[in-house]
This record gives structure tokens, sequence and C-alpha cells, in this order.
């Protein structure tokens, strides 16, 4: 029997992230920046009014009259204008926030601090040199490291990236994975489930799950268990997938044939894995070339829908966050004290849907939802965290301090 530790340390050491591409920034949003991203321009590359207003030299509102700071308005300045006038002593012009100001000028007053004029303008007070104006390079200076590789690229991101007129960016690409459910006894919800039969609930909860991630999720639907249909869906994915996931056809018993499919088709190892619940597991990689080139990695999951989400989050979520450059691969993780008692299976690390309350101040409480032995769809849909026992209990106490995954912020 393989521990999970292990099983996890095989899944990490053979995926990595999807090579880079260049793309256009709105298909940018959400992928992981590969390269830094470096200023070769300052912004503003000159000097440029912070507010609507007047543009001028501040000496000149210290000469001006001091019953009524009135000053001769010579221009408009739009943002975007081209070339840059040159202010006459004594005078002002009308700039619009965002436009480069005049030669000569070293503030701008706001419109709200003025009469409005247009002629002629009255200012409320004196106004001080650098007031409301930017100035070269006060956002981003040339050579700086804008956005550093590794940062997942939201819209604030993409606005620095625009700003400095980078049309695209070189990102890890969102992972597609490619998601198969196994089965001759699955009903599609929403058709009337045939005697012996049941809904298909894996392939669904996958794709939300592998959407979660930010990766791009293809379920492909329900797949009989006949060995040359499904080894023909597989073949048939492998040319758009960075992943694949199949659920179901794992048992020991001839029908289930997903071992025999996969077996000639890469380097797929089946294990027991010393965990519950979902404790066989197949693992590796199919397609590609001798030395494995193009090979594509491939998770074979249980069927059953709370086991195949448990090691969803344990093994195949790790991998995708690895695939799309992530950094932090895991959920969140708090300790938390159990509220009850419950037994768990000796020599197998147990995965409880529970639920955690408290506070980092107050500290975490943890509660199972249903039956920790018999966990459910309804007991999981509850959760929002996986309490882990380790191997070596056999039973938890109240009181006692455990683990916990945290599915939900």
């Amino acid at each position: 029997m393989r521990s999970v530790q292990d099983h996890l340390a095989a899944v990490l050491a053979a995926v990595a992230p999807v090579p880079p591409l260049d793309v256009v920034l709105a298909d940018a949003a959400g992928c992981i920046l590969a390269v830094d991203v470096i200023a070769q321009v300052e912004v503003p590359a000159w000097r440029v009014a912070a507010r609507d207003g007047y543009a001028l030299a501040a000496a000149d509102t210290v000469t001006a009259s001091v019953t009524a700071l009135t000053l001769p308005v010579a221009h408009d300045v739009l943002s975007g204008a081209h070339g840059q006038l040159r202010l006459a002593p004594g005078q002002v012009v009308r700039i619009a926030s965002g436009a480069p100001l005049p030669q000569g000028a070293d503030a701008v007053v706001p419109v709200e601090e003025t009469d409005h004029g247009t002629a002629h303008v009255t200012l409320q007070r004196p106004a001080v040199p650098g007031q409301h104006v930017r100035v070269p390079g006060v956002d981003v200076r040339a050579g700086d490291v804008v956005l550093a590789a590794g940062t997942r690229l939201g819209a604030r991101h993409l606005a620095v990236a625009a700003t400095l007129g980078r049309g695209r960016l070189r990102v890890h690409p969102a992972p597609r994975v490619v998601i198969v459910s196994v089965g001759d006894d699955l009903v599609e919800p929403g058709s009337a489930a045939r005697d012996g039969g049941v809904h298909e609930a894996d392939g669904h909860a996958l794709e939300a799950a592998v959407r979660d991630t930010g990766a791009a999720p293809v379920r492909v639907g329900v797949v009989t268990d006949d060995r040359a249909t499904l080894r023909e869906a597989l073949e048939d994915q492998l040319v758009r997938a960075d992943l694949v996931v199949t659920t179901g056809g794992l048992s020991e018993y001839p029908h289930d044939t997903v071992k025999d499919v996969l077996a000639p088709l890469g380097t797929v190892r089946f294990d027991h894995v010393a965990m519950t619940p979902g404790h066989r597991h197949g693992f590796g990689t199919v397609g590609g070339g001798l030395g494995g080139d193009g090979a594509v990695p491939i998770f074979a999951l249980q069927g059953h829908p709370v086991a195949a989400q448990v090691s969803f989050e344990v093994f195949v979520r790790p991998a995708l966050r690895s695939m799309a450059g992530y950094t932090d691969l895991f959920r969140p993780a708090v300790t938390a004290t159990t509220t009850t008692s419950w037994a768990s299976p000796a020599g197998t690390r147990q995965f409880v849907p529970a639920t955690v309350v408290g506070t980092p101040e107050d500290g975490y409480q943890v509660t199972p939802v249903g039956d920790p032995a018999l966990p459910s769809t309804s007991g999981l849909a509850r959760a929002n965290a996986l309490a882990v026992v380790g191997e070596q209990d056999l039973s938890v106490a109240a009181g006692q301090r455990v683990h916990c995954l945290v599915l939900e912020g």
C-alpha cells in the first residue's frame, strides 16, 4: 500500500507548468505570468495635470491682486494634446486631467477652487509649486519590474501592462483538463435511471472543481466499459488535453476495464493508497513518443462521488495548480478542536467532510458532517472543510486537535 505522501510526491514530480505562450491581454486574465514585465518607458512620460483645472506658475499667484486672485486664461489643453505650449508670464491655461503641462507651469489649481472662468479666472487662494502635478516616472520608472513572474493576472495587473503599451503577455495558459466518466451503469442527470443505473455525478462535480482551480475543463461525458470504445475515446481526447481525469472502472471485476485500457497506452501505475475515502488510484502518463515526449498526465479516480472529490482535492488540484504555474499549490489549512468523537481506520489517512467555525484569535472548532465512516454526497455538500486524521490514530476524541483543509474561503 502506498502512502498519501508518496503518491502526492510522485504526482507533483510528474507534472510541470504548461509551456508559456504570448497571449493578448484579454486572454491573460487569470493566468500566471511566466516572465517579469519590465518597464521600457516612464509613466507618465512627462509632467501631467492630476486634476481638471488651470495650469499656471505658482509664483504668479503670489504677485496677483491680494483681493482678487484673477489671471487671464490664454488657452485650453486637453488630454492627449500634441506638442507642448509655452506659458506666458502672468497667464494660465485651462487643462484637463492627464494633459501635459505647458512649459513654464509648475502647478494646477483644481477647477472647483476657482470661479470656472473662461477668459479670466479667479482663484480662491495662491497656488503651491508642484500641487496636482504628476511628474515623469511617478507611476513607473524605466527599468522597474512592474509585474513579477508568478503573478496571477487580474484587472489591476492588466491595467499596468496596458499602461506600458504591452498588448500581449507571456503566461502559463490554463491547463486543459479532459474529464471522462466510465461505466455502463451511468445515466446523465435529467434522464430516468434504468434498473441498476445511477446518475452520473463525478463528471459534473469535477468540471466545476477544475474550473475553480483556474483550469479549463472539457467534460466528455459518459463512456461505456467496452475496451475498444474507452480506448478510442481516450485517444481522441489526448490531442486537446494537458491532463486527463477518468472516474470509475477501477474495481477488480472483469467488467471494469480502465486498468486494461490504460496499461498499454503509457506509464500508468495503479495503487492502493492508504487513505479513505478513495483508496484505489491510477496515475501516470499516456500518449507521447519514445522518452515520453508529449505524454499527458492522467488520473484514474474511483467512481464514488465523495472519493472522487476528496482525491481531486488531495492530488489533482495541487497538480493542476503546479501546471498553471502557481507556487502555492494547496488549500489553506487550520488546526481545529473536535466537538465530538469518531473512529478512524488503522494505518489509513482519513479525510472527513466537516464544518469548521471560529476565528484565528479565538481558535477553530470542527464537527464532522454525517457519519465519518460512511461519507455521503449530501454531507460533503454541507461541509466547508476536510478534517484529516493521521494513519496512526485509531480514534478521534472530543477536544482533540486535528488538521483541516479549508474548502471554502
